[in-house]
């Protein structure tokens, strides 16, 4: 499937993804820990979704993403809603020359995508690069519960119109991860066109998370579930971490 295609059907997959969540999120750490935030750089910005609503908000945002076709979208809205962004093409993994920010997120269970327990650290250590002293880092990942209980061996669907899918999840490979197979339907005048996309993610503990955040010269200020200001349940489905750069 061309990755440009499946970049604008993102947006459709994500439609009711909880953007306004996230945000608030983002407000409420950037006003308890570190008020003077105004440069923020979000890693796997997909199609800019959250990197526009952060610019509306005052914030002077760099995204970053793996696939050109992504940055494409991007470009094309932040430019129609006449929205400054610089925007870069770079692997979260090994980024380079984008200069300090006051803030770095990576939002949408991005990090999910990352699959080794070695390249989340070097993750890590990429986002502490390219923070100023007591910087904030802010991500959220899907918990061990959701990839094993509410993703695997389930299967999502949508029929509309124009746009229809189905969403199978598999095992994956590695422990505490999921194949997302997906296979979009897209209406063309009077037939059908088929497109496929196989996505993998992984999760790992929070204790995981957390010595690895503090061997890479982080200190966790907070680990809540669900946008919800409590600790992470058995039951919780989205882990969201604050931590800062020491």
């Amino acid at each position: 499937m061309s990755y440009q295609k499946f970049a604008y059907l993102y947006d459709e997959l994500m439609a009711d993804a909880p953007y306004s969540k996230w945000l608030s999120f983002i407000h409420n750490a950037v006003f308890a820990f570190r008020p003077n935030t105004k440069r923020l750089l979000d890693i796997g910005c997909g199609t800019g979704s959250m990197p526009i609503l952060l610019a509306k908000e005052g914030y002077e945002v760099t995204g970053v993403d793996l696939s050109s076709d992504m940055l494409m979208v991007a470009k094309e809205k932040a430019e129609n809603e006449n929205i400054p962004l610089s925007l870069f093409q770079q692997d979260m993994r090994e980024l380079e020359g984008l200069g300090t920010f006051d803030c770095v997120t990576i939002l949408c269970d991005s990090l999910n995508y990352i699959l080794t327990e070695e390249d989340v650290k070097q993750t890590f250590l990429s986002a502490w690069n390219h923070l100023e002293p007591e910087g904030l880092f802010i991500f959220d990942v899907h918990s061990i519960h959701k990839i094993n209980e509410v993703f695997i061996e389930s299967t999502f669907g949508s029929n509309d119109e124009e746009i229809s899918y189905i969403w199978h999840c598999y095992q994956g490979e590695f422990e505490n991860s999921v194949e997302h197979d997906l296979s979009f339907f897209i209406r063309n005048h009077h037939h059908y066109e088929r497109y496929d996309e196989l996505h993998i993610q992984r999760t790992f503990s929070t204790d995981d998370y957390s010595r690895w955040l503090n061997e890479c010269r982080f200190e966790v200020l907070s680990i809540t579930a669900d946008f919800e200001d409590q600790k992470p349940s058995e039951q919780s489905e989205r882990i969201l971490f604050i931590a800062q750069k020491s």
